[in-house]
């Protein structure tokens, strides 16, 4: 069966800081796999906005490179990516300069059929003076849509000042805070996965699941980029990603699919998070730094050393948490939060390890039977697993064995899975908020992340180090073990999920 493509409305997407690197790696490239898709046309008109100098012939021939560069070369036709790039035209504008937008006020089309977006993929500080201007020229209109690259704040002071700004012009409803995990098939497979079959809701509780994990690994490094050392993971990955992958799994049901109702839930699972403060974020947290490897075979640079020499930093760029939700569903279910960067492998998963059976009538030759657990793999090679435990096949009596229940969305689905973006730019034109952050999940988020944060920043010493191209520091392992579990590291091995 293959997928069935809606076409959106004509629209103007206008791309502030159209000449930056997520412009080039991941919005043109997913806007040219919906061209090609004929989710848009010709019709539709991206227009791009930076302070570097650059003509429409020099915008449309970057378009073309990025496509060229980021898009499997053999969904390529030469006339197909003319035609795309012809979409695309560029203005030349700095943003804090008030006599710059003159030509941004002819290129928009005064048609209410056409849809109207301005996505801010630029620094925070100066959405400001893009709002105040984007009003005050009245390119507003009330269907026009602003979308939010993070990081949107370093805090909850902060990120209430950055709301606030755009909140002045644009309603909450107009407004699309992106986090592209929520654009990832397999996590919208999540929703479908739990409301939409009736094998696992009767049991997706602490009666019948022992704990939670949720892994988010780079096997990359930070590449001494000044965004990450301002950061660290928590605020990177934590406060957004991994904190919205645990609302999906947590949530109740929601009454419909509508925006609103999933985002309901969703703030009732952030706001029901218990506290870590105090005492508490030494014990139930850890946070690490990866240091590098040198020998014959390979020559990895440790964070400090790709930052400059003599440079220090207590940015961590490992985490890893042991949360709770307190309410009915999950009292005494421990969720596992753990990401970072350089670590054994990338792969990004939720595992829910269910409780062991109350009783087996297994003797023990026959075998020990193991808790069902179910993997949900977000990247790469998404797919889901479900371990169950069976007869070994063959003569000689009853042998327990646990396999595996596969769905590899690669072999299942023909077509190509979209990219998280791909989704995420078309549902704004849609006027979809249901992959979207609002602004009380945010600051929701902000609020239990920050008294972290806090004591982090007060206590530079418990900083632990890490080799490159593990799993993280030891204090991670004790984090997990001490409650009687481990980590679920399956995932070294792609092919072993």
């Amino acid at each position: 069966m293959s997928s069935r493509i809606i076409p959106v409305d004509p629209f103007d997407y206008v791309v502030f800081g159209a000449t930056g690197d997520l412009s080039q790696r991941k919005l043109i490239p997913a806007l040219f796999h919906r061209f090609i898709d004929q989710q848009f046309d010709t019709n539709s008109r991206i227009i791009g906005v930076s302070r570097s100098e650059m003509t429409d012939e020099e915008f449309q021939a970057f378009a073309i490179n990025s496509v060229r560069e980021f898009v499997d070369a053999a969904l390529i036709e030469d006339d197909q990516l003319q035609e795309f790039s012809s979409c695309f035209s560029y203005i030349a504008n700095d943003v804090t300069d008030k006599d710059g937008w003159a030509e941004l006020d002819a290129a928009l089309r005064d048609d209410p059929k056409v849809v109207r977006a301005f996505y801010l993929a630029v620094a925070p500080f100066l959405f400001e003076p893009i709002c105040d201007y984007l009003a005050t020229r009245n390119y507003w209109t009330p269907d026009a849509r602003v979308v939010l690259e993070k990081p949107l704040g370093r805090d909850l002071e902060s990120s209430i000042d950055i709301n606030d700004t755009v909140a002045k012009v644009f309603r909450e409803e107009q407004v699309y805070r992106i986090d592209h995990y929520l654009g990832k098939e397999t996590v919208q497979n999540l929703l479908a996965l739990r409301f939409a079959n009736t094998l696992f809701e009767p049991i997706w509780n602490s009666a019948h699941i022992d704990h939670v994990q949720i892994t988010v690994a780079e096997s990359v490094g930070s590449g001494g980029r000044s965004y990450y050392e301002q950061s660290g993971a928590l605020r990177d990955m934590v406060q957004n990603h991994m904190l919205q992958l645990l609302c999906l799994v947590a949530m109740e049901p929601p009454a419909s699919d509508e925006a609103n109702a999933l985002r309901d839930e969703k703030l009732k699972v952030l706001r029901a998070l218990k506290p870590i403060n105090g005492d508490a974020v030494e014990k139930l947290t850890v946070r690490g730094q990866y240091r590098g490897v040198s020998s014959d075979e390979t020559k990895v640079p440790g964070y400090l050393e790709e930052l400059g020499d003599g440079v220090t930093s207590n940015t961590e760029t490992f985490v890893a948490i042991k949360a709770e939700v307190e309410n009915w569903r999950w009292n005494g279910v421990p969720f596992y939060l753990r990401t970072g960067k350089r670590m054994a492998t990338r792969a990004s998963e939720i595992v829910i390890q269910f409780r062991e059976i109350p009783h087996s009538i297994f003797s023990r030759t026959e075998g020990t039977p193991k808790a069902n657990r179910l993997v949900i793999r977000l990247q790469p090679d998404e797919g889901v697993k479900l371990f169950l435990m069976i007869k070994d096949p063959g003569p000689g009596g009853m042998r327990l064995r646990q396999v595996p229940l596969n769905l590899s969305f690669a072999d299942t689905f023909i077509q190509r899975t979209p990219e998280a973006y791909e989704r995420l730019l078309m549902d704004v034109v849609r006027g979809n908020q249901t992959l979207f952050m609002r602004r009380d999940e945010l600051e929701a988020a902000w609020r239990w992340i920050d008294p972290i944060r806090e004591a982090w920043d007060n206590d530079a010493s418990k900083l632990h180090g890490y080799t490159a191209g593990t799993w993280g520091p030891t204090a991670s392992i004790a984090l997990i073990e001490r409650d009687g579990r481990t980590w679920h590291e399956e995932a070294d091995d792609p092919k072993s999920l």
